[in-house]
């Protein structure tokens, strides 16, 4: 178990939503994304869209009264929106046992922890972030991928299709879904899932990325060209095209080995 595939090593917090964190063309920030936007100077920087901010002005608030939830969930997301993952733990873990009981509170910890790379624990967490009577499709998405790190894959699925169940055809929980399907080598099911995913007008290009690389993996290195390429202007669509075929050296190096032992108790 201590080895993993790298597909395996890309369930990333998160997104929770998109296994290929780093995204086609380097673009996209690290962990989950809950906070994102380029980092601008310091007397512009806005805490909505620039992380860094955003520590600066929710950690000051959190020091200055670490009971207060909304300031720790958001100091916990922008720590870990800039990698400080153990930090964010360490936060929201302090926050939720200020705040016992709060969902939102646990829902954020449960993530921390994913991201962190404790993936029995958050999966723990997250169980009490929400109940059968109220479930939540986001954290039912998440515990998926969770199980899926943890080499659990047929329970993941059934968390997506739990998820499925309150919001039909979320592109989120569809890509999940559909790299889940990778970690197994089922790569038709992967591409099914995927595809759906890409037909929604929610789909952003984390889910595309996924796509192609699902269809590379299958030897349609053209139609994955064109899939990542598809309506961007030259320069990142050729980006896009760098970064894709540098996935698909790695991922096929990893197919090819049979490297697809399933991932530790750590995490997305």
């Amino acid at each position: 178990m201590r080895q993993q595939s790298y597909l395996a090593r890309l369930l990333a917090s998160a997104a929770l939503t998109a296994i290929l964190a780093t995204g086609l063309g380097g673009c996209q920030t690290t962990g989950m994304p809950d906070i994102t936007g380029s980092l601008g100077s310091k007397a512009e920087a806005n805490p909505a869209t620039d992380p860094r901010r955003a520590v600066e002005v929710y950690g000051e608030r959190f020091r200055a009264n670490p009971k207060d939830p909304d300031a720790a969930l958001k100091y916990g997301q922008a720590l870990r929106a800039i990698g400080q993952r153990a930090q964010a733990v360490a936060v929201l873990e302090r926050a939720t046992i200020l705040n016992p009981g709060n969902r939102a509170l646990l829902a954020g910890w449960g993530r921390a922890l994913a991201d962190n790379g404790e993936s029995q624990r958050a999966f723990d967490v997250l169980g009490r972030a929400h109940t059968p009577e109220n479930p939540d499709w986001r954290i039912l998405s998440v515990q998926g991928t969770v199980l899926d790190k943890l080499g659990r894959h047929e329970e993941a699925r059934s968390y997506y299709a739990s998820a499925l169940r309150i919001m039909p055809d979320e592109p989120s929980v569809l890509s999940n879904l559909g790299m889940s399907y990778v970690l197994t080598k089922e790569l038709a099911k992967a591409e099914a899932a995927l595809r759906r995913a890409y037909t929604s007008a929610k789909a952003d290009g984390r889910i595309r990325q996924n796509l192609a690389l699902v269809v590379g993996l299958q030897g349609r290195f053209d139609e994955a060209e064109s899939i990542v390429k598809a309506d961007l202007p030259a320069e990142e669509a050729a980006a896009n095209v760098a970064y894709l075929k540098q996935m698909l050296g790695r991922s096929n190096a990893r197919v090819g080995s049979g490297n697809t032992s399933s991932a530790n108790t750590s995490r997305s």
